[in-house]
């Protein structure tokens, strides 16, 4: 509980010092979410200076971070201007949408590169070794926006799979098994995108991980025994490299984050990225804070899952928390 509760203190202490720094950072933007509406002939000045004191906008940033504070007590997380609406109405659906791409995107990154990682140190030198330190190298040269256009190209032009969106038209009159379908076809391109874009930085974690195991005395006596390859390899080796491969898992969520956002506004899913350019654009700073917050929240989620598999398969860590 010790262990819990001191990483729960870290991330709330992160949490408390990214609102402010968003806080100053969004003070500093030049303009505010009234700054176009001068531009409007029909409205008079007067009624810009009332606009602004009604929602706040005049105040000096310190207050209008306590006045923040305030909505977050009340589980409001800020006012958006642009929606009308509190922020975490707006929030949570995103954020939803966000965690459906995030997810399975992991899974499937962790569930290829391990395979693969594993294949790779065995052969090491040889040309399957080499095979995929190419396939690896060519995926890393490619930038994310690039690869995201690539497959909404390749769909296009096959018609396999639904370009844009996260549910078809007509979706609530579907039967349980084509709803099932209609959100797995949607979800196909942009999972796709951050499996590949993540996949050769974990494949390659992998292999060095694995690398450094496999010339250990211990995998040397093993192999002398006789011990089958297969069995050394997935059972002794990959267990004992796993307290890097689990602290590379938290980083891994945090790659997969920032890139999701690429992702999504590229290929039109309705999560935190789309939401989030919008409120910068429209210099709607709750929303930004909030989208901020968010994503950061969801980063120290996976960091804390990080924390808890570290802690219960290395007894070192348990050892320290006495």
């Amino acid at each position: 509980m010790r262990y819990l509760a001191r990483r729960l203190a870290h991330g709330l202490l992160v949490l408390a010092g990214i609102s402010i720094l968003s806080f100053v950072f969004t003070g500093f933007a030049p303009g505010d979410f009234l700054s176009d509406v001068r531009l409007d002939p029909r409205l008079t000045t007067e009624t810009v200076v009332a606009l602004r004191a009604r929602y706040g906008l005049d105040q000096p940033l310190p207050l209008k971070y306590l006045d923040w504070l305030r909505s977050v007590s009340r589980g409001e997380l800020g006012f958006s201007l642009a929606y009308n609406r509190p922020v975490a109405s707006l929030l949570w659906p995103r954020a939803l949408n966000t965690l459906m791409l995030t997810v399975p995107a992991t899974a499937l990154a962790w569930l290829f590169a391990i395979p693969l990682g594993a294949w790779s140190a065995s052969a090491r030198g040889r040309w399957g070794d080499r095979l995929c330190a190419l396939a690896t190298t060519a995926l890393l040269a490619v930038p994310e926006p690039l690869l995201a256009v690539g497959l909404l190209l390749l769909a296009l032009r096959t018609g396999a799979f639904p370009t844009g969106g996260r549910l078809s038209d007509g979706f609530a009159d579907m039967a349980a098994w084509p709803q099932a379908k209609d959100l797995v076809a949607h979800l196909f391109l942009p999972v796709t995108a951050l499996v590949l874009v993540n996949l050769p930085i974990l494949v390659r974690h992998v292999r060095a991980s694995l690398l450094d195991v496999l010339s250990t005395p211990f995998i040397l006596a093993a192999r002398a025994r006789g011990v089958p390859h297969g069995r050394l390899l997935f059972r002794d080796a990959l267990k004992a490299a796993a307290n890097p491969l689990i602290s590379l898992f938290g980083l891994s969520i945090a790659a997969l984050l920032s890139t999701s956002l690429v992702v999504e506004l590229v290929m039109g899913w309705p999560g935190l990225g789309p939401l989030l350019l919008d409120a910068i654009a429209a210099r709607d700073l709750h929303v930004v804070i909030g989208a901020v917050l968010c994503s950061t929240l969801l980063l120290l989620g996976g960091n804390l899952l990080a924390d808890g598999l570290l802690y219960l398969a290395d007894p070192r860590v348990r050892a320290d928390d006495v």
